[in-house]
């Protein structure tokens, strides 16, 4: 065999063990079909953190308006564009570093798997013992009636400047978070979506908060909408291609932006029509797909193994182990029952390192905390209130510690959180509204894994001020009953 491991992906779900079946001394390829590092790295997570976090500022400093706050704070996109693809541009080749410190061995192309042991980059094909498909998701974009007008998020987290009128399909964890820096834009948006709720993994009390605070500031929600066609007042080169390329009003021979690429991603006032089902039409300037996630296995060989997929991803055993024994499938990609999140695939990563070199038997897993980056945030971790309201085992506690402690968290009166006990008064879930809510959410994981007793946590002494110290001060009524 040329390999004793072959992972297809670079990203979290494949580097992060491979680096230490190399230490144990087993030979490693990773194959990238794009950049290295996968979606988190450069088209994800890092890039939304890094165009999220002026308006989180912006909106902190929203705070102290009539307290202190002297002149505005704006947000220039197109100068945070430039310094968002100067740093996301220095991550493939940071990690292309790390694989040769690590030395991992990569290959740059579409991997296919010929058969069980067998995978084929181009024109080379390798041999291996064991084979793990690390391809991630991809966004969905529904099979409509000028789908081709489009974009996903890797196009919003790239575009030079913002629409002055966004559509948003879809109110997940995309469609709500790109929502959130329109708003603090000052820009107008219309969020469809297809049921009668937005963000339904979250506390939805907390959701409505978040929707509250949206429509205020010039966003609107449809639901229970179903879109059937986009029309569009531009005209397309290719019907296979999103690149636009003649604007009505715009001179003929204005050339696009990149005529190499596949999206020329300026926005256009109006020249974009979304119709429902119900009648509902919409106009603006740019139409995001937010509609989710789907595995990302189109042609990499699955069915020359007779492996099959459905939305939910390739299905594995408690081993990360599919159908076909030497096969594995691990982070986004595989079918666990578990949240998607980068932080999940690092975790199966390193567990199924450690299950190649026999060293442990079936994946466990800690609680698992999700934030919504919304501004301001909400997270949730370990039991849900809607669970905990339905069942005698839980009480849930509600926690206003800004409204208490509004000057240790930065003048925000409205941060709270809800605290689920179980009989034993042991803290088991938690749900957080805040502008720190992952911060919190956090602790809150620490607490409930380790299984730290409300007399232990006041016992604790902690920084002050802080909101994780004036939060912990308000688990007190819980511990003295008050």
């Amino acid at each position: 065999m040329d390999y004793d491991v072959i992972y297809i992906g670079s990203g979290n779900a494949a580097w992060q063990g491979g680096r230490f079946l190399r230490k144990a001394g087993l030979k490693i390829l990773i194959i990238e079909e794009s950049l290295y590092g996968g979606t988190c790295a450069n088209r994800g997570c890092n890039s939304k953190a890094l165009v999220d976090a002026p308006y989180e500022i912006k909106a902190l400093t929203d705070n102290f308006e009539g307290v202190g706050k002297s002149g505005d704070f704006k947000v220039n996109w197109p100068e945070l564009m430039k310094y968002k693809q100067k740093r996301i541009a220095g991550m493939s080749v940071f990690l292309d570093n790390k694989f040769d410190e690590y030395d991992l061995d990569v290959a740059h192309g579409k991997g296919i798997i010929l058969d069980e042991h067998t995978v084929k980059v181009g024109d080379k094909t390798f041999t291996t013992d064991k084979i793990v498909i690390c391809t991630g998701l991809k966004p969905v974009i529904p099979d409509i009636k000028g789908k081709q007008y489009l974009h996903d998020s890797t196009d919003f987290l790239d575009i030079p400047d913002l629409p002055k009128h966004t559509i948003i399909i879809g109110a997940g964890f995309v469609g709500m978070e790109f929502a959130s820096i329109l708003a603090e834009a000052g820009l107008s948006a219309d969020v469809i979506i297809r049921g009668d709720m937005a963000l339904k993994y979250f506390h939805q009390p907390y959701v409505e908060k978040i929707i509250d605070i949206l429509k205020q500031k010039g966003i609107r929600f449809h639901f229970n909408q179903n879109v059937c066609e986009i029309t569009s007042s531009v005209d397309i080169k290719d019907p296979e291609s999103k690149v636009l390329n003649v604007v009505q009003g715009m001179n003929n021979d204005e050339e696009l932006r990149d005529p190499e690429s596949k999206i020329d991603n300026r926005a256009y006032d109006d020249a974009f029509t979304v119709k429902c089902d119900s009648g509902l039409t919409l106009t603006g300037d740019y139409v995001i797909a937010a509609m989710g996630r789907e595995p990302n296995v189109d042609g990499i060989g699955l069915e020359n193994v007779g492996l099959t997929y459905t939305r939910n991803g390739i299905k594995v055993n408690g081993h990360l182990q599919t159908s076909v024994d030497n096969i594995y499938a691990c982070g986004d990609v595989a079918d666990t029952g578990i949240a998607k999140l980068v932080t999940v695939a690092i975790h199966q990563s390193k567990y199924l390192a450690k299950e190649l070199l026999g060293e442990v038997s079936e994946i466990t897993y800690p609680v698992i905390p999700a934030v919504a980056y919304t501004i301001p945030r909400i997270a949730t971790v370990g039991v849900p209130v809607y669970i905990a309201d339905k069942s005698d085992e839980y009480q849930v506690h509600h926690i206003r510690y800004g409204n208490s402690y509004s000057i240790e968290v930065k003048n925000d009166f409205t941060a709270e959180a809800k605290v689920v006990v179980d009989k034993d008064l042991q803290i088991v879930g938690a749900e957080i509204y805040a502008a720190d809510a992952e911060n919190v959410a956090n602790m809150f994981a620490f607490i409930i894994n380790k299984k730290i007793t409300l007399e232990e946590l006041d016992y604790m002494i902690y920084a002050f001020p802080s909101s994780s110290s004036v939060c912990l001060y308000k688990l007190h009524k819980i511990h003295y009953n008050l």
